[in-house]
């Protein structure tokens, strides 16, 4: 518990974007190596915002759970701009969360595509707060201030006149193609 509460009494709180983040998850990573097991550290190490499709069990409450949503969030997504392009797809074995397919849907529905996407860190950020323990002092709680972390990082990535750029570069190559 000691060793717990020294770990957690470090991590700084994460402010809301634009400010600069006060550490990054490589530090994070980092400070975690001197606390965690190898196997906790493991996990730790493992989680992505992006997990696989079809992850294997980590035996991690929170990793478990967040994986599932990503992934039931991703299919919903897929299966609802499938539908827009008039397109097959199946999610095949993956049972998609009611949760998700709303907010597939309501992201979808938007007309601007950073708009959609700040929905969509909020969803899964409100998401994580509903599956971080109330203990602090554990590694789940740990595993989750990891996933904050790590999605705060990706937001603050977001960018109006970087996006507008990409967009145009894209649609004149999708333009020069069709010539």
């Amino acid at each position: 518990m000691a060793g717990w509460y020294y770990l957690v009494a470090q991590l700084p709180s994460i402010p809301q974007a634009p400010a600069p983040l006060p550490i990054t998850s490589g530090a994070f990573e980092e400070l975690c190596s001197r606390f965690f097991d190898p196997g906790s550290l493991a996990v730790l190490r493992g989680i992505s915002l992006e997990p696989p499709a079809h992850p294997a069990p980590t035996g991690s409450f929170v990793v478990d759970s967040w994986n599932g949503m990503e992934n039931s969030l991703r299919f919903a997504l897929a299966q609802v701009r499938a539908q827009k392009l008039k397109r097959d797809f199946s999610a095949g074995a993956v049972q998609i969360h009611p949760e998700a397919a709303q907010a597939a849907r309501t992201a979808a529905a938007m007309d601007n595509p950073l708009g959609a996407e700040r929905f969509l860190n909020d969803f899964r950020s409100d998401f994580i707060s509903r599956i971080t323990p109330v203990d602090i002092f554990s590694t789940e709680a740990v595993y989750a201030y990891f996933l904050r972390l790590k999605l705060a990082e990706r937001a603050r990535k977001f960018n109006d006149e970087a996006g507008m750029a990409s967009y145009r570069i894209l649609y004149d190559q999708i333009l020069g193609d069709a010539k």
